[in-house]
């Protein structure tokens, strides 16, 4: 892309105005009958994706990998696992991705790699070859303790010995997912050249897995106890909630790392967004989306807790829109890595009418806050989490906490496509995770004829959205007004304002609302809710949308 091309993205930066789609492959479609979803099976869905009137596709890692964390552990960062296809069949599915307006977004994984990776079997092979530096290497205090009190976030401390080296080796998550030394200037371009090896292939983005734990400190300083227990990353059962991590991440020198991953990308017009899971996340999406020359935009886990209330979202989004004054922000309400939202946030048990309802009333809120929307697949359904059995769990996160904490494979259940076939469509073999019963009757191609469905909704306020200047680049305010209701206005210049009232229980509310005096209700989005005058009345999971001027 010419210097010309990227000042005028930059000046129409159409990423802050688009919606994100994560896709997670082992799971949307299979093709082959081996029970795992794969690349020719996300083309064959891309116009369904389309058809929700999304921008970007978030594809989750697809890479050559052992799978002992389902692809977030990459053993060749430049080709496809064959489990999923191969470099053909990705090439197949961005072209049409890009028939269809689609853009496609990889997910890298940099802070780590698989130990069956060809850097991590060399560098373990002595400490005297090429890649000795390659990875955190530290050797044993001297009563053979690890060199520090750092721990994994799944489970256990953070230092696993090595008996060809006779040293620990880090690792921030699982034992076979050896941590990359960031302070070695060839691992980092090594990690630039992967980058480019996709981009040169058509990609339009990359979402940055972990992105805060890049670097760590060289002194290898314990970390100290947290004054205040971190539940946002990690469940209360986990004991990596207990330290401040101060010293096993977000290290200064990852801003230099990010500036030359935005250069490579602007080279290209290809957007970033990065994953931000720290003590303080909006201090660090403030200063990695800071001065435009860093990530395009982050994301944290701050609405993907339990906490569903409207004094909840709303600080959220006024903190983060007070310390990040020139950066970015995508709120993500699912992935895969959290508890379905149909299930979090659901006020009772959850039933197919309320679940509904919720994911209705979920996705008109995301879709009004400012910032980039991420969707994560099977929440356009309203799918619930999944109850998989022990005996059934594949995630070992999850095998590890077990059972106060189940782990990530509920939200990674395959996609229900029709009630027709065997497994909800999704394989005429084994699925590699079950199908729950209740997905079943949630399945696309009933949603698809059911005008009411969440499927459709999602379609109708998407396109609705679009519609509307203030919704997607307005800048937001709150109002002061009785739990359970969530209030805001959108404002951009030469357009009446936005109201927006959204009620986040399953009661129905009344109150007054004197802000409402004189606003027009707005139709078309698919929502129930009805304002007369300052009087607000919203049924169960509902919402209203006006103007005024």
């Amino acid at each position: 892309m010419s210097s010309t091309q990227n000042a005028q993205n930059d000046q129409n930066p159409w990423w802050k105005e688009a919606i994100i789609f994560q896709v997670y492959p082992r799971s949307y479609l299979d093709t082959d009958g081996d029970g795992v979803g794969d690349l020719a099976g996300i083309t064959a869905k891309l116009d369904y994706i389309a058809s929700l009137g999304v921008d970007i596709v978030w594809l989750s890692p697809f890479f050559k990998s052992p799978m002992k964390d389902f692809g977030y552990d990459i053993s060749d960062y430049c080709d496809v696992d064959p489990l999923f296809g191969n470099l053909d069949d990705f090439d197949k599915l961005v072209a049409k991705a890009h028939s269809l307006g689609l853009k496609i977004m990889i997910d890298q994984v940099m802070s780590h790699t698989a130990d069956a990776h060809p850097w991590f079997v060399e560098s373990r092979s002595s400490v005297d070859n090429p890649k000795a530096d390659w990875y955190v290497w530290s050797d044993p205090l001297p009563d053979g303790n690890p060199p520090n009190n750092w721990l994994s976030v799944f489970g256990g401390s953070a230092w696993q010995w090595d008996t060809r080296r006779k040293q620990y080796y880090m690792h921030n998550f699982l034992v076979s997912q050896p941590q990359l030394n960031f302070h070695n200037p060839d691992v980092q371009q090594a990690h630039l050249d992967s980058l480019r090896f996709w981009l040169e292939r058509g990609v339009d983005g990359v979402r940055m897995d972990a992105c805060v734990f890049h670097f760590h400190d060289r002194q290898l300083r314990s970390n100290p106890p947290a004054l205040v227990r971190d539940t946002s990353t990690v469940t209360d059962v986990n004991p990596y909630g207990m330290q401040a991590h101060i010293h096993d991440k977000t290290q200064p020198e990852n801003i230099a790392f990010l500036q030359k991953v935005r250069a490579l990308l602007d080279e290209y017009g290809a957007v970033s967004i990065g994953e931000v899971s720290s003590d303080d996340a909006l201090a660090q999406m403030a200063e990695y989306t800071a001065g435009g020359d860093k990530l395009h935009m982050a994301y944290s886990f701050n609405l993907l807790t339990p906490e569903f209330s409207s004094a909840h979202i709303r600080r959220q989004v006024e903190e983060f829109n007070e310390r990040v004054t020139d950066g970015w922000g995508s709120w993500s309400v699912g992935n895969h890595d959290a508890i379905r939202v149909a299930t979090r946030w659901s006020d009772g048990p959850w039933t197919p009418q309320a679940g509904a309802a919720l994911a209705k009333l979920v996705l008109a809120m995301q879709l009004s806050l400012k910032g980039t929307p991420c969707l994560y697949q099977g929440d356009e359904l309203g799918l619930p989490e999944a109850d998989v059995p022990y005996e059934l769990l594949q995630d070992p996160y999850g095998i590890t906490f077990w059972p106060e904490f189940k782990g990530r494979d509920g939200c990674r259940t395959p996609m229900p496509w029709t009630a027709e076939a065997p497994n909800a469509g999704f394989t005429t073999g084994t699925p590699w995770l079950p199908v729950p019963g209740e997905h079943l009757g949630l399945n696309a191609e009933a949603q698809d004829k059911d005008p009411h469905s969440p499927l459709n909704f999602a379609r109708t306020i998407i396109h609705w959205r679009r519609t509307l200047p203030q919704l997607t680049r307005g800048e937001i305010a709150f109002f002061d007004v009785p739990e359970p209701a969530l209030a805001l206005r959108r404002d951009v210049a030469g357009h009446p304002t936005v109201l927006a009232v959204f009620n986040v229980t399953n009661q129905p509310v009344t109150f007054d609302w004197p802000d409402a005096a004189g606003a027009q209700a707005l139709a078309g989005h698919g929502l129930a809710g009805e304002v007369a005058g300052t009087t607000v009345t919203l049924p169960p999971y509902g919402g209203w949308f006006g103007t005024k001027a």
